[in-house]
């Protein structure tokens, strides 16, 4: 008799003969200028149930371009491991062709050169349509949201997070769980949370004075769609007082909290639930050590970390999809559950290309209606670019560049850090920049740029706690977004060193001369998670370095030598 997992994994096989990954029909389609909606959305029917997922939209309520990550670096068991493939290994290990569709949306090479042939992506009201066809065709999909939605543009700013809570309101989702939107401070989250016409989950958002589950968020909801009793657990950011300011948010704690999870699927199984959903913000890594850890979970929709890849990972008998960011992707899956159990599934990641997908048109009317008080801010061009902007990798895009160079000389300083976030869309060579597009890698509830002094010894400390973050060999640990963004300093980082002793040869760009931990140095930086930090909104800082050069041409950044990946 087939074992479960062996039909599992001949469930991935037939999705990618039969297009369920779906990338290698429609990157032929588009190679021959013959891509069509139809194309993008086209998946016959499987089995009896259907999840839509999207992940990490960062406010992102317009299309957009985003370039995808060309370093991502894989440790411990994950080193070479999806998603720690870029460029041409990705490309080849799922046979994408090289200046295909796929390769545009799911590679960085040739980014510039393909975005003016497909043009950009993403748009809520794209969105809102890939929604709708999948609902048209499958009535019961239950539609989730795996969080970092009202966060991260200037609108979402300005609205305290309603234009995207509106936006969200109008595509319907079944549930949802949470990261950035803490930030909006416990208050307004509170506030927001209790008006959701849909379920807030989070089995590991506990009260922090009473170490209890905290009543505003449901840890699991059942659901019956496609005659199947259906559970879907919530997981929300496990390290949020860690990678964002727990003054923000004192009532609660988090933790990944596995062994509750645990719990969790037993409850929810003794419930009756015929199909366990786990909806995480964990990142890649932690849900695959999660999965391997907690046993009884089917499908565990993977977001954070920002992946979009074409196939399931199988871990166990449980399927991880990941869906990208920046409504750049909708995923689609298609199960077959008899008898309590996922016999097999078909799954699709959709790109959303705006210029092939209609926007619907009571979406974008929300869309514009939202965005319209602010048009003049919004459109005011600050300058011109000369160089791609992109944020995404271990370590610096240009958009970091960019944003360490306005540190340095707006706050007059000898070493500027910008934080290793993910968020943040691109712009092509020869683009104006508009306020926009500058809050769109800015925006934050707490954005002061600071200027301090650290020795040289503190700064050591600094690089190394955030390199344990992201390359310590237990998913577990990695804590962190990306490594901390450097301007006036260089260094080199061996990935595969022992904690505190990554980070070597440190050099002040400015004099050439060695680091010396016990001199101090004139640091200018943004985004602390101490309260009470005191200095402009970096979006000023950014604007003014820009407006004073007018264009903006960036060189190669080689300040940081990498070993060891």
């Amino acid at each position: 008799m087939i074992s479960r997992r062996d039909f599992l994994q001949v469930s991935m096989a037939a999705a990618a003969t039969y297009g369920g990954s779906g990338f290698g029909n429609w990157a032929r389609l588009a190679a021959q200028q013959r891509l069509t909606q139809d194309d993008l959305l086209a998946m016959p029917a499987f089995g009896n149930v259907s999840l839509i997922h999207i992940t990490d939209i960062h406010a992102q309520l317009k299309p957009i371009y985003f370039r995808e990550p060309s370093v991502n670096i894989g440790v411990g068991g994950n080193r070479g491991e999806v998603p720690h493939l870029t460029g041409a290994e990705f490309r080849k290990m799922y046979g994408i062709e090289d200046g295909s569709p796929s390769h545009y949306a799911l590679s960085s090479g040739d980014f510039t050169a393909l975005a003016r042939g497909y043009g950009r992506v993403g748009g809520m009201d794209r969105v809102a349509t890939v929604v709708k066809q999948i609902r048209s065709e499958r009535p019961d999909a239950l539609l989730l949201d795996g969080g970092d939605t009202w966060h991260g543009s200037y609108t979402c700013y300005q609205t305290a997070g309603q234009d995207c809570v509106n936006v969200m309101n109008l595509l319907k989702p079944d549930a949802m769980t949470f990261h950035w939107e803490f930030t909006l401070g416990s208050d307004r989250v509170r506030e927001i949370v209790e008006g959701l016409p849909f379920a807030a989950l989070g089995q590991n958002i506990f009260d922090a004075e009473w170490d209890e589950p905290a009543e505003l968020f449901q840890p699991y909801k059942f659901f019956e769609r496609g005659g199947v009793k259906i559970a879907v657990i919530g997981q929300a950011f496990p390290y949020m007082p860690i990678a964002n300011p727990s003054w923000m948010f004192p009532e609660y704690s988090f933790g990944i909290r596995d062994e509750r999870m645990q719990d969790m699927v037993d409850e929810v199984r003794a419930g009756g639930a015929e199909l366990v959903v786990v909806l995480s913000h964990n990142g890649f890594d932690v849900d695959k050590k999660m999965a391997e850890k907690v046993t009884g979970i089917d499908v565990l929709l993977s977001g954070h970390t920002h992946d979009a890849l074409p196939e399931p990972v199988l871990v166990g008998e449980t399927i991880i999809i990941a869906s990208g960011s920046n409504g750049k992707f909708v995923s689609r899956v298609d199960l077959d559950v008899q008898g309590g159990r996922m016999m097999g599934f078909r799954h699709k990641l959709i790109p959303i290309f705006s210029d092939v997908i209609a926007p619907d048109p009571e979406m974008t009317a929300l869309i514009d209606a939202q965005r319209a008080p602010y048009a003049d801010q919004l459109s005011e061009v600050i300058g011109h670019t000369d160089t791609t902007l992109y944020r995404r990798g271990n370590f610096n895009g240009t958009w970091d560049d960019l944003i360490c160079d306005a540190l340095l000389t707006q706050r007059d300083a000898q070493i500027a850090l910008s934080p290793g976030v993910r968020w943040g869309p691109s712009l092509l060579e020869g683009d104006p920049i508009t306020r926009e597009d500058l809050w769109n890698v800015t925006s934050m509830s707490y954005p002061e740029a600071y200027r301090s002094e650290m020795t040289g010894e503190f700064l050591k400390i600094v690089l190394e706690d955030v390199a344990d973050n992201i390359f310590n060999p237990d998913p577990y640990y990695q804590q962190g977004g990306d490594m901390v963004r450097v301007g006036g300093l260089s260094y080199r980082i061996d990935v595969t060193a022992p904690a505190g002793q990554r980070v070597s040869e440190m050099t002040l760009l400015r004099t050439g001369e060695a680091i010396d931990p016990a001199k101090s140095y004139t640091v200018a930086g943004w985004a602390s998670v101490n309260e009470g930090t005191e200095g402009p909104p970096i979006w000023d800082v950014v604007e003014s370095h820009i407006r004073s050069l007018g264009r903006v041409q960036l060189g190669e950044n080689t300040s940081v030598e990498v070993v060891g990946a």
